[in-house]
């Protein structure tokens, strides 16, 4: 790679990608902008017209086949199996830094660029010129931090991607737009998932497989049959709004078994677990023997929680200081030190 790498900056069209577009301009000579559609946009912006605005060209790129088939049937597949899938860590692994990063290497790209909140530590940040293996951390801004949807990216890819918000609160964003006249194309950014703005995954999946869901029995804690649901599709580990079914205390899904077409419910004070089996392990760390000095986040907005991890390459066992609520299988574990990326793994 040259002295003066190809930078391809991804731009959605909203403020965290026009304020990281901006930056890397000022500091790369060569920059492209590369913008992806998945087919689920209700409205596509005219992304091109960002040319004018920062003076370097803009490529639209259509994504919706390789989006359907990494993304949306590995959504529908994993909650037909039962399970809580993470599509947004998904995308991020096989769309953003895999299918688009492809497209703009063939477009001349060394390195791509976002408009993430995380911190990603390799040659290109200022002082590590000679790190030999690049790692991630998580952003200045806790509370936007996506270090957590980032975390199965190997270090090779990492090696090659610059993150310009790294040190950026949103609120810094906002202010930075304001100063340059950056204007967005499309509203703030949503936390919902893309393909689902209406929340109802449930229709969705029907819609997706044409398998109507089944009637089937709801048992709680002591296997007493407590009532009736309309179909495991609609509910997550963890979730209480949807039950319907009243009791002492309120119920909450505690495990969802696809075999016998059951629905597990508890009490909230039932619902923490100590133990937890991890698999496929992406691992980022010099040390693979077993670290106790870890916290594990189990979601997105879950406050990651002291815990000893002990794997063997494929599987891992999670034994955290103190129980821990709606352990969904699934969902990511992300396991940090301070706030470096250890790896992640998926709970089984």
């Amino acid at each position: 790679m040259s002295d003066s790498p190809v930078v391809a900056v991804a731009l959605s069209g909203g403020i965290d990608s026009l304020v990281a577009g901006f930056l890397i301009k000022q500091r790369f000579k060569k920059v492209f902008g590369v913008h992806f559609t998945t087919g689920y946009e209700k409205n596509v912006p005219d992304v091109s017209a960002l040319a004018s605005v920062f003076g370097f060209p803009v490529h639209t790129i259509d994504l919706s086949r390789e989006f359907e088939t990494r993304v949306v049937d590995y959504f529908v597949s994993t909650y037909m199996a039962g399970r809580t899938p993470n599509p947004c860590l998904v995308c991020n692994v096989q769309i953003k830094f895999k299918a688009l990063f492809d497209h703009a290497q063939t477009l001349g790209a060394d390195l791509m660029a976002t408009g993430h909140y995380a911190t990603v530590v390799n040659r290109y940040t200022p002082g590590n010129k000679k790190i030999e293996q690049a790692w991630l951390e998580r952003a200045t801004d806790l509370k936007k931090d996506q270090s957590y949807f980032l975390s199965m990216l190997s270090p090779e890819i990492l090696d090659r991607l610059v993150f310009p918000l790294a040190d950026f609160t949103k609120s810094r964003v906002r202010e930075f737009a304001g100063q340059h006249n950056l204007v967005p194309l499309v509203p703030d950014e949503s936390q919902d998932i893309c393909f689902l703005p209406d929340k109802h995954h449930g229709e969705f999946i029907i819609a997706k497989t044409n398998v109507f869901p089944k009637p089937g029995p709801v048992v709680d804690s002591q296997g007493r049959i407590v009532g009736s649901h309309q179909g495991l599709h609609k509910f997550t580990i963890g979730q209480r709004k949807g039950i319907n079914i009243p009791g002492p205390a309120p119920y909450y899904v505690k495990k969802i078994n696809m075999n016998t077409n059951t629905l597990h419910v508890c009490f909230k004070s039932d619902l923490a677990q100590k133990r937890m089996t991890v698999e496929q392990m992406a691992w980022n760390y010099p040390e693979k023997e077993n670290i106790r000095n870890l916290t594990v986040q189990i979601r997105y907005g879950h406050k990651a929680a002291p815990a000893r991890l002990d794997w063997d390459e494929t599987l891992g066992i999670v034994t955290f200081d103190a129980p821990q609520n709606a352990v969904t299988p699934g969902q990511a574990a992300v396991f940090y030190q301070g706030n470096r990326v250890l790896g992640a793994a998926f709970i089984q």
